[in-house]
């Protein structure tokens, strides 16, 4: 009988510990404009500004990324309603539509309605979200939210009251910024940063799993580190600012020549940007270096015939090569293929999901710092 009960309180402490929010692999904004054949249309009319989110202007910030694709459900109030959001670690607020934003963007998403729960409250804030193409305005209010178990009582999140007309085209309905306190509009203590105040969690670190196949497999876990979801070691970087997740990047490398960030960089490990980031001249010429040509638009195009054969790029992080293969880098449609290269006339590198898919990354808040393993 002992030795059952100490098996079940090790469950018990184990189950405590794991806080897993599945992410969907869902369509992006892209996919759904081909399917209407408006896409070529739309991206003229919303150039994609990769860096609008980063600049600090006071205003907390969002960009129109029509190629995110992982969304996960949290829950807001009191009975709770529920909501889609993007777990983004390039900002740091958490907002949803509401009843009260009459865009076309809040036609189509689910929307808040305060009236029904019986633990809101309002603000006294107004909120503003810069989007490179426009913005979101609203309120801010708190309320308990609930994120994979996690119950966090008077959160301050925002409700929108207008959104910009190319969120109409986004599955996720909201936000559900990750990064730190110091980037949050009005100064809002972040979700994540409420669960380690509460000791909601049992260590201060949540980790992120993103698939590259399956739509189901994705996942961000609060409080802990799931090590069925890489291989090898993990390593460490420390951060060189604790705004975003930045950290010092060494060199990019193709075939032991060094083809970009020449003496070091910053980049910024960002679950909320689908590609690879970085200044225009580095991106042209990696691009040049695998073979792509660039079209009107800025995208990077390559033969898919030719993925087999693209050499790999090694990205040096902290003394760490992390390697991709063409096949990691390249995303095929039935439209043709491109790289995940893509260029922001900022001299900040992202690492977005087109990077996080081949690295289990493990975002620790205690000594600031990223663990990055290579994902199974």
């Amino acid at each position: 009988m002992m030795k059952w009960l100490l098996v079940l309180s090790a469950l018990v402490a184990f189950a405590e510990c794991f806080h897993k929010i599945p992410l969907i692999k869902g369509k992006t904004a892209r996919e759904a404009l081909q399917e209407k054949g408006i896409w070529e249309e739309y991206r003229k009319e919303h150039p994609y500004n990769p860096m609008a989110k980063f600049y600090q202007s006071g205003t907390e910030s969002m960009t129109n990324d029509a190629d995110l694709s992982y969304y996960g459900v949290i829950s807001i109030g009191t009975p709770p309603q529920s909501f889609s959001v993007i777990f983004d670690t390039g900002s740091s607020n958490l907002w949803v539509p509401s009843v009260y934003c009459s865009s076309q963007a809040c036609q189509n998403h689910r929307k808040f309605n305060p009236q029904q729960s019986s633990t809101f409250k309002w603000g006294s804030e107004p909120l503003s979200i810069q989007y490179g193409t426009g913005s979101m305005t609203g309120y801010l209010a708190s309320d308990t939210v609930e994120v994979g178990g996690i119950s966090v009582v008077n959160q301050v999140f925002g409700i929108s009251q207008t959104e910009a007309a190319f969120m109409a085209n986004m599955v996720a309905d909201g936000i559900l910024g990750l990064a730190f306190q110091t980037i949050a509009s009005d100064n809002v203590v972040p979700v994540f940063d409420m669960m380690v105040k509460e000791a909601l969690v049992s260590q201060p670190l949540f980790s992120v799993y993103l698939s590259s196949k399956s739509a189901q497999d994705s996942e961000v876990v609060f409080g802990g580190i799931d090590s069925s979801h890489y291989t090898g070691q993990i390593n460490w970087i420390p951060l060189s600012s604790d705004t975003y997740w930045q950290i010092k990047m060494d060199s990019v490398t193709i075939n032991g020549q060094t083809v970009a960030c020449a003496g070091g960089c910053q980049a910024i490990i960002d679950t909320g940007t689908s590609q690879i980031v970085g200044p225009t001249s580095d991106i042209s010429n990696m691009n040049s270096w695998v073979g792509a040509s660039t079209n009107q638009y800025g995208e990077a195009t390559v033969n898919c015939q030719n993925i087999q054969s693209m050499p790999e790029v090694t990205f040096t992080l902290n003394g760490n090569a992390f390697t991709l293969p063409a096949s990691a880098y390249v995303s095929q449609s039935s439209y043709g293929c491109s790289t995940g290269f893509g260029q922001s006339g900022q001299q900040l590198w992202i690492l977005g999901d087109v990077f996080i898919r081949q690295y289990y990354a493990i975002f620790d808040s205690s000594t600031p710092k990223i663990g990055l393993a290579k994902s199974v």
